[in-house]
């Protein structure tokens, strides 16, 4: 046979038997890489090594006990507290000359918010001081009238009639002062009404520009100023559930906003009658907002028993639902997890009470127990 032939068959005899040796090695290495992310697994069991990449996609929390509630959820939502709520139109007709607060803006009680225009207050200021004028006239001719009766320079009914005058005058100026007091004005301002902050708080909404009308009977205020740290919740509660709420009673509040907090509260009061349209009972709570909830947020709202029994809250990312049962899975070690059953009270849009199966401060996964499920799932 040819050399150049021969050894050439001999090169591609040798070129082969390395492929096929390294693409052995590579699937052994392949096995040994998943012997080491997955170590062992049973029919309810899973075990990752410490440096399985699986790892980072659970998240592992200890099994909380909350009090329970004595209704499912009930539809809620948060409003201004009025003891800390002011809500200011003008006490005038006048023109917006100027704004001087803007929605966000933190005021204090007898700041300026805008200047109004008002020829009604230029009224108001001539009445009073036509009145004051008035009443000084008519007080000098009572005393001239009072030293001329002296004299015998005049009869007493001249007296008696200056007297009646300057009653008259005294009346008169005071109605005029009155009302100045009333708009927030002095004698001596010009006819710029000044419309102040009655109260200290934060400006929610503002609903007036420069140049526009205003008057007293504007169906909507001019603003709204509150304090964002007192606020209200309002319920609609069902006829059923009536006798299951009592005021002073403690309630747990939940928004979309924040869906893993609980933000506390009470109930205020409870109202007098059933609204004949909806069979529902108006029920005023108090929040403890902590600086987050703000005023028409929808909440669901717990009234929790009041004789303090507790049960066990899990996330609803947390079940495995398999036909009729629920399972979670538990951490048994580190890395090493079980699959467990249990079974609920109830269960809502974000969480469920579990009634057996579970114990206080056991750590269960609550996010990426589908993936243990699969990886159990490929085992069998």
């Amino acid at each position: 046979m040819n050399k150049t032939l021969l050894t050439l068959l001999l090169t591609t005899s040798i070129t082969l038997s390395t492929a096929q040796a390294t693409e052995k090695i590579a699937v052994v290495n392949k096995t040994a890489v998943n012997k080491v992310t997955v170590k062992k697994t049973a029919s309810d069991e899973v075990v990752f090594a410490a440096n399985s990449p699986q790892l980072a996609n659970l998240k592992i929390e200890p099994v909380i006990e909350i009090t329970a509630s004595t209704t499912s959820p009930l539809n809620g939502k948060i409003t201004f507290d009025e003891n800390y709520t002011s809500r200011i139109s003008s006490p005038i007709l006048g023109r917006a000359l100027s704004i001087k607060a803007q929605i966000g803006d933190k005021v204090k009680a007898g700041q300026v918010l805008m200047t109004i225009d008002s020829p009604e207050l230029g009224s108001a200021l001539a009445d009073a001081r036509k009145a004051y004028a008035d009443l000084q006239l008519k007080n000098k001719a009572f005393e001239r009238n009072s030293l001329l009766l002296e004299g015998g320079v005049i009869a007493r009914k001249d007296l008696e009639t200056s007297q009646s005058d300057l009653a008259q005058a005294v009346a008169e100026e005071q109605r005029a002062n009155a009302r100045l007091k009333n708009l927030g004005a002095q004698r001596n301002a010009d006819e710029s009404f000044m419309l102040r902050a009655p109260i200290a708080g934060v400006v929610v909404d503002r609903q007036v520009n420069p140049s526009s009308e205003v008057r007293p009977d504007a169906p909507a205020p001019l603003f709204i100023i509150t304090n964002p740290e007192h606020l209200w919740a309002s319920i609609d509660l069902p006829e059923r559930d009536l006798a299951k709420v009592v005021p002073g009673q403690k309630l747990a509040i939940q928004v979309d906003a924040y869906p893993d907090e609980i933000f506390s509260g009470n109930i205020d009061s409870i109202g007098v009658m059933v609204d004949p349209a909806t069979r529902r009972i108006n029920v005023r709570c108090t929040v403890q907002s902590r600086g987050k909830l703000k005023p028409e947020m929808y909440a669901q709202i717990s009234p929790l028993n009041t004789q303090n029994i507790k049960v066990i809250r899990l996330a609803n990312t947390a079940l495995i639902t398999e036909g009729l049962y629920s399972y979670v899975f538990v951490e048994v070690s580190p890395n090493h997890f079980k699959k467990r059953r249990v079974s609920l009270n109830s269960q809502e849009r974000e969480f469920a009470t579990v009634k057996t199966g579970l114990s206080v401060g056991e750590r269960v996964i609550t996010s990426g127990a589908f993936l243990l499920n699969s990886e159990l799932a490929v085992a069998k």
